[in-house]
This record gives structure tokens, sequence and C-alpha cells, in this order.
């Protein structure tokens, strides 16, 4: 919090089962490890603020997941972290040292929008190279972290509502070289959109594939299909929901009014809750200050802790 006190009370006031944190390669691992499965590794810097979280989740009952994200330059041949690792060996490594200094985090996120160029590379537009590197990386990861402990649950996909492969061509292209699709137990989501919520709206005008938060339905049915192959049945994890009260914003280019924002939560939930989503999350907690250039209007409280109407709404939920 600005005045440097946990914001789990706060949390918990909520009724908040998960909060999401990242956990990025590239900066807990600048230098390439001697011995990349063993935490202890030094050159390992793991992060403090998600070593405090963790604690804290553990002391206020309240669970971690890590969404794990960016390669170092000396796994990825000098490139920028969005680019794919050349061996997903590597990623595979650096998740089970992840999962044995974290052992009470179980959800673990593969990777951050993905299917946007800002994010993953290699990703030509509309093409299948991105999702097919994408399947190598999640499978590889999904392994490593379930030889750890069979109880960690692996989220893939991890797709942004439109993006240079839209999420519909993101699923059907995800594959394996044998065809199948790569292993996971939940499909993540985050169905940002510029439309109030509502589950009778198919489709994006303009944007074929895309998949918002009034599409869940849809996706929930081609996650299905997708897996149905392999015999299991995915839920989606709507990893990140929001829209900007006040003012426009760097997220968003229009705002609502906080009523509209509350409206806009509970619609938004309640749609999650419909397809049988594993979880709905909401970011973020807090405003950025006023002063920032285009500074996040997202939060359910200002930065000055005035609590918005959002913040009951939030709370009220089931």
């Amino acid at each position: 919090m600005p005045d440097g006190s946990s914001p789990f009370p706060i949390y918990r006031q909520l009724g908040v089962d998960v909060v999401q944190m990242q956990l990025v390669w590239d900066r807990v691992a600048p230098t390439r490890p001697t011995d990349p499965r063993n935490p202890a590794d030094p050159a390992y810097r793991w992060p403090l603020n998600v070593d405090q979280a963790v604690r804290d989740g553990r002391r206020s009952g309240i669970q971690v997941a890590l969404l794990v994200r960016g390669a170092p330059s000396w796994a990825n041949g000098g490139r920028e972290p969005q680019w794919v690792p050349g061996a997903e060996q590597e990623f595979a490594n650096f998740l089970t040292a992840a999962s044995r200094r974290y052992r009470s985090v179980r959800r673990w996120m593969i990777w951050g929008e993905p299917n946007q160029q800002t994010r993953f590379h290699p990703l030509p537009v509309g093409s299948p190279v991105g999702p097919r590197a994408y399947a190598l990386l999640l499978d590889a990861a999904y392994g490593a972290l379930k030889r750890q402990n069979r109880r960690n649950i692996v989220v893939g996909g991890m797709s942004f509502s439109f993006g240079e492969v839209r999420p519909a061509n993101w699923l059907r292209w995800m594959q394996l070289p044998n065809g199948r699709p790569p292993r996971l137990d939940e499909y993540g989501i985050n169905p940002f959109t510029g439309r109030a919520p509502d589950i009778s709206l198919q489709g994006y005008p303009g944007f074929p594939g895309a998949r918002d938060i009034s599409d869940l339905d849809i996706l929930a049915r081609e996650v299905r299909r997708t897996y149905r192959s392999i015999g299991r049945r995915p839920r989606l994890w709507v990893s990140e929901f929001t829209v900007s009260s006040d003012r426009p914003d760097r997220a968003f280019h229009f705002a609502v009014s906080r009523a509209e924002q509350a409206r806009w939560l509970r619609a938004a939930f309640g749609i999650s809750r419909r397809v049988g989503a594993a979880g709905f999350g909401w970011f973020n907690l807090m405003d950025e200050p006023a002063g920032t250039p285009e500074g996040l209007t997202t939060g359910l409280m200002t930065y000055e802790g005035e609590r918005k109407p959002s913040f009951y709404a939030y709370r009220r939920l089931p």
C-alpha cells in the first residue's frame, strides 16, 4: 500500500481467494544458473515482493498464483524477453526451481497474453507459428510442475481478447508436433472489452475470432471441444478483467462512471460464474496517483484510499 503496509487485510475484507503476481524469469535469472533446478543457485535473484506476498498469503489464508513470463537473453539467443527460449527445457528447469522455492503456490500461469506481439515472439500475424511455439513451452512447463507436485494447477493459453492471433485461432493452432493440444488444467483468458458485458452478444463486430467477456460461453465450448480428443474438460480461468473509471488511461482509451464500473464488475463476474470459470480476477486493487501520466484508474480504490462503488460490489459477490 502507499503507506508501506500490506494489502492482505484489505484483500480479506473483500473476500479475495487468490492474489495474482508475476514472476519474471529474465529478472530472476539474469545470468545462467549452474544448477537451474535448484532455487538456491547463486544466479537466482528471487523477488522480495513475491516472497513477502507468499508469506502474507499463508498467514491470511489467501492463495498466491504466479504468472511466469520473460526469457533471459542467455536462453533465447540474445533477444528481447518476449522471445521464447531456444530450448523449452530451460523454461521447465526454471519452473522446477520456482515451484521448489514457492511450495505453497498451487496455480501457475504460463506467460501472459502471448497472442500479442508486445508479449510474445515469434508471432507472425494470423499464423500458427506463434501458437505452436507456445504449445511446446506450455507442455514442457506442465510436465515440470506436475513432477514437483501433482496438485499444481497449470493455466495455459493465457490469451488476450484480440491480439495479432485472435483467441479462436490461437486455441485452434496451439498444437504440439503430433497434432495434439498441449497439456493444461485451465485455459486462461484476459477478456477485456470496449462494450458492457452481456452474454447474449455473439462475437465482437469487426474482429472475427476475438473473444471478450461477453464471448466466454463461446470460448468455453471451443476449449472443451479442443481438449475432448485427449479426455480433458478444462475450465476457464479469467485471469484479468477490468474497466477504467473517471478518465481514460494507458490501458483504455475510454472510461465509465464509478457506478458503471461497479455494474461492469457484477456483470462480468456473473458471466464467469455462468460458464463455470474456475476463477475471476479483477485488475486491480488501487488506482495510480492522479498526477501519473495516463495513470491507471482501474482500481477498486483511489490511490488516496477512497473506496469506489466497485469495491463494495466486489465485496458483495457470492
